[in-house]
């Protein structure tokens, strides 16, 4: 076996994690699709299912190193959403909290000398950066255009897709 036990349950407490962010998402998603907000909504439906792939990710890895899965219980995600900026404000507090155990990993880790898992989790490490800036930005463009002009939101979105996808249209 190449993962240690506290490393295996501290890794089985991140997919829940993973999950539960998931699961926040496709409520999110589902506040701003019920505010026709389509392209909010399509924003994260698809972090939704990227959480999920995450959690598959150290599924695996845990798998591959001889460890045991034990996805745990899942809380509930918040369902009283108000309004935009505060859907992106429990997105970007959600990712900041994932910073923090994602490094708490990396730490446990390095404390191991778990080269293996250390190689593994500096992919995570990275994609917080883009998960934070992301959700910080997100909350920046909400809080200018204001709650009565999220439509304006609605069209950084498109020209934001079209920049990820590289298109000229950007």
């Amino acid at each position: 076996m190449l993962i240690s036990d506290t490393l295996n349950q501290a890794m089985n407490d991140q997919i829940g994690d993973e999950l539960m962010a998931s699961n926040q998402y496709l409520n999110i998603a589902s506040y701003f699709d019920s505010e026709t907000l389509p392209e909010l909504a399509d924003f994260f439906f698809r972090q939704s299912d990227e959480e999920r792939m995450h959690a598959l990710k150290i599924v695996r890895y845990v798998l591959d190193a001889g460890g045991t899965v034990a996805v745990p219980a899942l809380e509930a995600p918040a369902k009283d959403i108000t309004s935009a900026e505060m859907a992106a404000q429990m997105a970007l507090d959600w990712e900041l909290e994932v910073t923090k155990k994602i490094n708490a990993l990396m730490d446990l880790a390095i404390k191991e000398n778990d080269h293996i898992a250390q190689e593994s989790l500096q992919w995570f490490v990275n994609e917080q950066l883009e998960e934070v800036s992301s959700m910080d930005s997100l909350l920046g463009v909400i809080r200018r255009a204001g709650e009565n002009q999220l439509l304006l939101v609605e069209e950084y979105m498109v020209r934001r897709s079209a920049a990820e996808a590289g298109s000229p249209e950007a």
